[in-house]
């Protein structure tokens, strides 16, 4: 059984429509008598239990949790659906992850991508984060709204975007400064892990590296930082299009 315990993440997948629950409570603070509205607004049933009982179902609890499966909290799809999906001409904002297994990275990037529009994640079913409650706090629920894909080859996945009109730019301390590139239209941004970078392959299929210009003594920005950065600069030149 698997259990959300963050406040952010329970009301985002409440609100999303995709929880079930039950929702498990043993203290009804402010916080948690407001979720509990929520819940009952949404019919998701709610289960009074004791404080040792929530402990050991949900360790780390703030007084409720919420009881889902893997597939109830995320949004995916497939790259074929979302292709399927887009207008002639229609602008997309696309993040492919290579090998991005630490979830608090992996859920700080998603929480990005939902703040900056991003259309769709495409990630690894291997070399990815798997911890879904972790991802799910660290992402304050963005996970049950941001679109993903979990494919399981990247590269082919890239060359379907690239066939739908896609650029595609690999994030590199080495590549070119981004604001020097045009982000708009349908853009990929592939991110890689931290030390190991894009995969060679992977690497192979981007039109440009792009980096991020810094003036710190430090090697390099971390990776969902890295992305929140490059993120927003490909939102404010769509901004600025528009």
């Amino acid at each position: 059984m698997a259990y959300l315990t963050g406040f952010h993440a329970i009301e985002e997948l409440i609100r999303s429509g995709k929880a079930k629950g039950p929702l498990l409570v043993a203290n009804a603070g402010p916080r948690a008598r407001t979720i509990m509205s929520l819940a009952t607004d949404n019919k998701i049933r709610i289960d009074r239990v004791g404080e040792h009982e929530l402990n050991r179902l949900a360790p780390g609890n703030r007084g409720i949790a919420l009881y889902v499966e893997g597939k109830d909290q995320s949004n995916e799809i497939t790259v074929q659906d979302f292709l399927a999906s887009l207008e002639a001409d229609q602008d997309a904002l696309v993040v492919v992850l290579d090998g991005i297994t630490d979830p608090h990275n992996y859920g700080a990037i998603l929480r990005s991508c939902d703040q900056f529009g991003v259309d769709l994640v495409v990630v690894a079913n291997r070399r990815s984060a798997k911890d879904a409650e972790v991802v799910s706090k660290t992402s304050a629920g963005a996970v049950a709204w941001v679109p993903i894909a979990i494919v399981s080859n990247l590269v082919r996945s890239v060359e379907q975007l690239k066939d739908a009109g896609f650029w595609v730019y690999g994030a590199d301390m080495k590549g070119e400064a981004v604001y020097d590139r045009d982000l708009r239209g349908r853009t990929a941004l592939i991110m890689g892990s931290e030390g190991a970078g894009i995969s060679r392959l992977l690497k192979e299929t981007c039109d440009a590296m792009v980096s991020i210009p810094t003036n710190g003594q430090v090697d390099s920005l971390n990776v969902s930082v890295a992305a929140g950065v490059l993120l927003y600069e490909a939102r404010r030149q769509r901004a600025r299009a528009q």
